[in-house]
């Protein structure tokens, strides 16, 4: 085994993508913070201003805004939960290592799934 390939990204390489998950959390928290804002503007009954004309059609077609938001808010808030998990693996020195190959995932994957913790041949083993 004489050219080692490199087992983990340096200091430098860490923190740009520190940097983007970063910018990603903030984006993604911004994001739910609106979600769940307009989502309990949506639970106020006293904001419905177009009472009685369209009101069946509308409820309907709200229910289902509001089941895509909601939908939208979890997926929301498990993205910021495996960036934040991310996060802490460039903490503990584990970030962008394959947990199921131990090499390293490829500088542009995770440029795209800063979150991601399978390199992309181990993504498609999966399938």
């Amino acid at each position: 085994m004489g050219n080692e390939e490199k087992q983990r990204y340096s200091a430098e390489e860490l923190k740009e993508f520190e940097d983007i998950i970063l910018k990603k959390l903030e984006e993604t928290k911004a994001e739910l913070t609106y979600l769940r804002e307009t989502l309990s503007k949506k639970n106020d009954p006293g904001t419905d201003d177009t009472a009685g004309n369209s009101k069946v059609m509308e409820d309907g077609a709200d229910t289902a805004e509001k089941e895509n938001m909601n939908q939208l808010a979890v997926r929301q808030q498990k993205f910021a939960g495996n960036l934040e998990k991310a996060l802490m693996r460039i903490k503990n020195g584990t970030y962008g290592i394959c947990v199921e190959s131990g090499k390293l995932i490829s500088k542009e994957r995770l440029r795209l799934v800063p979150h991601t913790q399978h390199s992309i041949e181990a993504k498609l083993k999966q399938k």
